[in-house]
């Protein structure tokens, strides 16, 4: 098979809302996407800034395929990740503002068989609250060195193959003892996967159609998707390498992230893959601003205030999500910034925030009224480290004239 050899690296300017001092900001944030598209440290990406719901800098830069020399647009589809947790949540407060379901219910209520046991063979509770909020117990394989009791059950961790249904995964999930009593830690985990079995009863209907009833239609989200079927829009997936990011094997990679992760670029067009709440959906930048955007304006159409809230306030008590580093704590829906001293970042108390680890994050500052999303096909650079650090710092200096600080990305997101 012959392969096309790219050409210099592709970039194009989508319409801006002029800021204070445009020329500065476009031109400093530019710079930061130029340097790492450049040497293709960064692959591809989408960058959207949104002040008070209008775009102040949008901009597609780099490759969704390079070898193939294909840019990337802003109509180009990325793999999520862990970026589907938040949409999976919003459906499961979509759904209590509709009174089907109740975030303090027990899992037990909603999945019989879900009933896993402590260490001591005791039969703890697990709340839905405790699902979204990280503390019921569960973990994530690659986040446990010292203990494959998942690898021994056979578990999957919704990146990779899996021959069977997301029930059969969940009989294997609950076969093996929790991690703790739910509730005593916060630890990011297969909860979401839980969570969106528990949204499939409570809708009565696949967590696809649930999803898109009551979150993506309703937001005009059209190509957020667990099964991406346009899958010439869909970029190819990169791994960080040296001296620039290299391709991944289109079989199943082994992501660095604890102690490894297996991943399988097919998944997101594999009709018989389950879908995985914590990490099974793709999309577009523009899509996800919505989301994001919706829940920063208290909710609407999807639910109240108090729902939107709930997902983006601290709720875990002395307990902090540690994956985001000192300083953060988590709501129902994602990390939230409780110290930025000790976060050394120049977001304001009240930030929330969440990634993929296949190569995005983004984040909402209420306070400033920023909501920014940066999409990109290559894992860890586009979602830990320098790069994320040095577009969130380089917003804050030009926009509010406040010094950036060293990267505080902490440890990989699943």
């Amino acid at each position: 098979m012959s392969v096309i050899a790219p050409s210099p690296v592709p970039t194009r300017r989508i319409a801006s809302r002029p800021v204070s001092s445009p020329t500065a900001f476009v031109r400093e944030l530019d710079a930061v996407i130029d340097a790492w598209v450049g040497d293709e440290r960064i692959v591809g990406t989408v960058a959207l800034v949104a002040l008070d719901g209008e775009p102040v800098y949008r901009r597609a830069a780099g490759y969704a395929d390079r070898e193939a020399g294909i840019a990337v647009t802003e109509e180009t589809i990325f793999r999520l990740a862990s970026m589907t947790k938040l949409i999976v949540s919003a459906a499961a407060m979509a759904l209590e503002a509709r009174g089907r379901l109740d975030i303090t219910d027990t899992v037990e209520r909603w999945l019989p068989y879900f009933t896993p046991r402590l260490a001591d063979g005791r039969k703890p509770k697990i709340t839905i609250a405790q699902l979204m909020s990280h503390t019921s117990g569960l973990s994530y394989s690659f986040f446990e060195p010292d203990d494959d009791r998942y690898a021994r059950a056979g578990i999957s961790q919704g990146l990779e193959p899996f021959f069977g249904t997301l029930e059969d995964n969940l009989r294997r999930l609950a076969s093996v003892p929790l991690f703790y009593e739910p509730g005593r830690e916060w630890r990011y985990s297969l909860s979401t996967d839980v969570l969106g079995a528990v949204i499939e009863r409570a809708a009565d209907m696949p967590l696809d159609d649930a999803i898109a009833r009551y979150v993506t239609q309703p937001l005009g989200m059209t190509d957020t998707v667990f099964l991406v079927r346009d899958v010439q829009r869909l970029a190819a997936p990169y791994l960080d390498g040296v001296p620039k990011a290299r391709p991944m094997d289109p079989h199943c990679e082994l992501l660095p992230i604890g102690t490894g992760a297996p991943f399988s670029p097919a998944r997101a067009v594999d009709p018989h893959a389950f879908r995985s709440g914590g990490g099974g959906m793709s999309g577009t930048a523009d899509d996800y601003l919505l989301l994001l955007e919706a829940i920063r304006r208290s909710g609407g159409p999807l639910f109240a205030a108090e729902h939107a809230a709930a997902l983006t306030t601290h709720s875990i008590g002395e307990l902090r999500a540690w994956t985001e580093g000192e300083g953060w704590g988590h709501g129902l829906g994602a990390a939230v910034l409780l110290d930025p001293v000790a976060a050394a970042t120049p977001q304001s108390v009240g930030t929330w925030q969440w990634g993929g680890v296949l190569g995005s994050h983004w984040f909402v500052d209420p306070a400033r009224r920023l909501t920014v999303v940066v999409l990109t096909n290559t894992a860890l650079a586009g979602v830990i480290g320098d790069f994320p650090a040095a577009i969130r710092d380089t917003l804050y200096r030009s926009l509010f004239d406040i010094g950036g600080h060293e990267p505080s990305f902490a440890r990989a997101r699943e």
